[in-house]
């Protein structure tokens, strides 16, 4: 808390407001393009990608009024949140693990290097924004990242057995 800079509060306050407007952006834009391009492969992959966020949000969920954590600023008077913090548990981050779960599934289901750094570099500055700003401890944005990731990964798996092992071929990149 103490280097903070007013800049570095604006930018991580930035990403950290992001989050649940990419996590919708990301599979409805892939929804959109399957749907436009009328190209069933590139549909399945979006609602792949939005099963695996509604699944790491629903979890995520689960778990923050199961463990009902205390915020550390909360916990420790002397950390000062930006932007006055939430009164909803700590544990694990909702925005961490939402972004995970974008992050994997995108990667997933488009497996290039050029989709894979910046998806994976955005995820985790979210997870890093969320502790600069005094709103998570570290083992919050850790859950929440195996959460996110973890829940895309099953999301994958179980399309693969719902679809009789095929993957679907469709080509957005």
């Amino acid at each position: 808390m103490e280097n903070r800079t007013p800049g570095g509060e604006r930018f991580f306050k930035g990403v950290s407001n992001s989050t649940h407007l990419v996590t919708a952006l990301i599979p409805v834009s892939v929804v959109a393009a399957g749907l436009v391009s009328n190209d069933k492969p590139i549909l399945v992959k979006g609602l792949y990608m939005t099963a695996s966020v509604a699944a790491s949000c629903l979890i995520t969920q689960a778990l923050k009024q199961s463990f009902d954590r205390r915020r550390p600023y909360i916990k420790h008077p002397s950390i000062v949140p930006v932007g006055g913090g939430s009164s909803s548990p700590s544990f694990p981050s909702g925005h961490t693990s939402a972004a995970f779960s974008a992050a994997t599934s995108l990667t997933i289901a488009f497996p290039k290097w050029y989709v894979a750094v910046p998806a994976y570099t955005w995820a985790a500055t979210v997870g890093y924004s969320r502790m600069y700003l005094g709103v998570h401890y570290p083992s919050d944005v850790l859950a929440g990242a195996v959460i996110g990731a973890g829940s895309a990964w099953l999301m994958h798996k179980a399309n693969k057995w719902l679809l009789g092992k095929q993957e679907p071929k469709g080509k957005l990149f």
